[in-house]
């Protein structure tokens, strides 16, 4: 039922956007002292979920197979300095990434339970 309304598989996408971004952050973490290692992140979610524009989705696999999927992009090589050594981590800016990750699965996961207390409350049911 909840799939259907465009707002949760907004908040859903931001969420896994968010946990697969927060992914990348932590490899990228791990990388620090690797030499030649680049950064990489994740495009921003309004530029993906944008690029989505509404097309067809399959719901499961196998199941209408659509020219776009809903699946969160690659990462990609982030912009940087590079250190002596050949690496663009700065630990500084994977903290703010972090950091940025976090309150965008924590609103994607405020704004399902928000919607889910709509659906109940006009329902006549209680929490």
């Amino acid at each position: 039922m909840f799939e259907k309304l465009e707002i949760t598989r907004m908040a859903q996408a931001l969420a896994a956007h968010s946990g697969a971004r927060m992914a990348v952050v932590a490899e990228n973490v791990a990388h620090a002292d690797t030499p030649g290692y680049k950064a990489q992140d994740l495009p921003a979610f309004a530029d993906v979920f944008a690029a989505d524009d509404g097309a067809m989705r399959t719901t499961r696999p196998g199941h209408l197979a659509a020219a776009s999927s809903t699946t969160t992009p690659g990462p990609e090589r982030a912009p940087g300095r590079e250190a002596p050594n050949g690496n663009s981590v700065s630990l500084e800016g994977e903290m703010v990434k972090s950091v940025e990750a976090r309150q965008s699965h924590d609103m994607a996961l405020a704004i399902y339970r928000a919607t889910s207390d709509v659906i109940r409350a006009s329902l006549g049911r209680n929490r």
